[in-house]
Formats: structure tokens, sequence, C-alpha cells
């Protein structure tokens, strides 16, 4: 593949963030309801094993086992979203066709900042862990200063990936911008990562389960590193959702919380789950044991802080993707 080929992708990703973030948001908000009279609650996840509560309420939702449905009473209907990175998800919390969805901390934090405050609000923690960097055999690169002049692959501009390559290559002394520098940072979805990686066109990629077990049984990449402590799945609620239907959105938060902890305590269950779940997503067969090797990457926790993402913030700040002073302490919401 050319440089030229590279950097379209790269071009339209940045395109797109500038369109999401300058875009126009709605004004109102309108309750939906269904023809039956039922009230719609519309949630947000990603084809990801980080994203396990949102695949499993979704997963059971479809098979008539409604986890959150059994919870929240016959007069509410849950509708399910799917989406590929943080970005887009963000664009439909900011255009009302979600009110909550899972998503990386840095797509939130993001919008939370350019909203200046205004229209998400982080409710839970959902997931930590399960990210990596990975190096291809034959890329030459086995210490942090083997980077340099070198491909690496992250999901998406913007993503909680895509900011933690760019900050811990930055804290490497290489010189980083969204376009360049002494590193190529090449925002490719997910499965084009794998591709590349097998054909030799990239060196490395920062990307999130199943992807870090695929790439390493597949392709033979190397965990170069991990970071098991940080936040990588919260789940976050419009907040005009939030001002016109608090108490629907706070049972929903409950049944999640409940489910976090079901999935903790019923491993083997859960993963047989999120397995249906992901294979009727992609319409190909997920092997049960790669999302058994994948969860071993993961905690599953309700818990989320400040401090816990003040770390997030002065990355995406250093690296410009967030400009100018926002008061943090609205942004987590817990619900009573």
């Amino acid at each position: 593949m050319t440089r030229r080929a590279f950097f379209l992708p790269l071009v339209l990703a940045v395109a797109s963030m500038a369109a999401l973030l300058g875009g126009c948001r709605a004004k109102t908000y309108s309750e939906p309801v269904s023809r039956a009279g039922k009230k719609i609650l519309r949630v947000g996840y990603f084809p990801n094993i980080t994203h396990a509560q949102g695949v499993i309420g979704s997963t059971l939702t479809a098979e008539k086992k409604g986890w959150f449905e059994e919870r929240l009473g016959p007069d509410v209907e849950i509708q399910w979203f799917v989406y590929n990175a943080g970005p887009s998800a963000m664009e439909a919390i900011f255009t009302d066709s979600v009110d909550l969805t899972y998503v990386g901390p840095s797509p939130a934090l993001n919008a939370f900042i350019r909203a200046r405050g205004d229209d998400i609000r982080i409710v839970s923690g959902s997931a930590r862990g399960g990210a990596a960097l990975l190096v291809r055999p034959g890329a030459g690169i086995e210490k942090p200063e083997d980077f340099r002049g070198k491909k690496l692959a992250t999901p998406q501009l913007g993503n909680t990936q895509d900011v933690a390559a760019r900050a811990w290559l930055k804290a490497q002394g290489f010189h980083m911008t969204q376009l360049g520098g002494d590193v190529f940072v090449l925002p490719t979805a997910n499965p084009d990562q794998l591709a590349l990686f097998k054909q030799g066109q990239i060196d490395a990629v920062w990307t999130v389960e199943p992807w870090v077990t695929r790439i390493e049984t597949e392709a033979g990449g190397s965990v170069y590193l991990e970071q098991p402590d940080v936040v990588t799945t919260v789940l976050v609620a419009s907040k005009k959702a939030l001002d016109h239907r608090s108490e629907l959105i706070g049972r929903f938060v409950k049944a999640h919380h409940e489910l976090t902890d079901w999935t903790v305590a019923h491993p083997a269950e859960a993963q047989a789950i999120v397995q249906r779940g992901l294979t009727a997503i992609v319409h190909r067969e997920v092997p049960l044991k790669l999302v058994s090797a994948a969860w071993k990457r993961l905690t599953f926790s309700n818990d989320i802080t400040l401090h816990s993402i003040e770390g997030l913030v002065a990355d995406a700040r250093g690296l410009g993707f967030i400009r100018g002073d926002v008061e943090l302490q609205p942004l987590i919401h817990i619900l009573q």
C-alpha cells in the first residue's frame, strides 16, 4: 500500500471528527414512544468484548430473554444500536439518536469538553483493560526508539486507543502530529488492521479485544505493552435524556450494575452469550475460545471516578484533541 493510500483514510477521519465536533446538535428532546405506547430506550454499544454488558443485553433482547426488559418492566422497549468507534457513538448522543451508549472514555471526554459541559454524562463504569500494543514479527521493533518511521494502526482518530497510542509515543520522545510525525499513526478499522498486519503493510497495532487476541493468534503479533488498569469502557447518557427521563435512566443503570456483577460471578455463561452475540453481529462464527482468551485481559467494574480518567484528559489535551478549560466535575453523574 502506498503512503497516499494510507493517508486518505486518515484525512477522511480528520474530516469526520471535524464534522462531529462542529456539527449541529439537537436542541430539543422528544421522548420516543412505540406504537404500542411503550417507552423506548435507545442504547448503543460496540461489537467488542470490552462492551460485554452491551453485547449481553442486546443478545438477550434478541433471544426474548431480556435482562434489561425484565428489570425495567413491560412498559419499556429497549432498542439496541451497534457502533464501531467512539466518535460515531458521540454523534448519536449529540443528535438524540440514542439515550445511552457504552463507549471509551476518550470520546466521552472529548464530546463533553467540545460541548462545554453540555449533552453528555458518564453514569457508570463498565470495563478496564482489554487493550494492548502489538508488534509484527520482522518489523524490527524491540525497544521504544525502534518505532521511529514505523506505521502503527489504531481503530479511529480520537478514540481511546488512538489517544493512548499517540500519548505513549509522545512520552517516548517522538514528535507527533495528527497527520504525521516521527511515527505514522494510521486510524484503521479493526478488521482491516488484521489484514494489513498479516500482509506486512503495518508494523504495529494499538487495539482492543477481541482484536488483540486475534492479531496475536492469527497473525503472530507480539504484545509489546498492556495497560490492565486503564478505563476502557464507560456507560454514558445524554444529558437531555437524563433531564427528561431521570427515573428511567436510573433504572437502566441499576440493571447495568446488576449485569456487571452477574458477569463477574458467571464468566463462563457471560462468555457464551457474548460469543453468540458477536457471531450474530459479524455474521460468522466467533470462536468461544477467542472470547475466553480475551476475557482474561479484562476487569468488569461499575466503579468510575474523575481521578480514574484525569490522565486521559491530560493526554488528550497534550495531543490537541481537547482545547480550552471546562469544569470536569459534572461529567460524572452518579444516579442514586
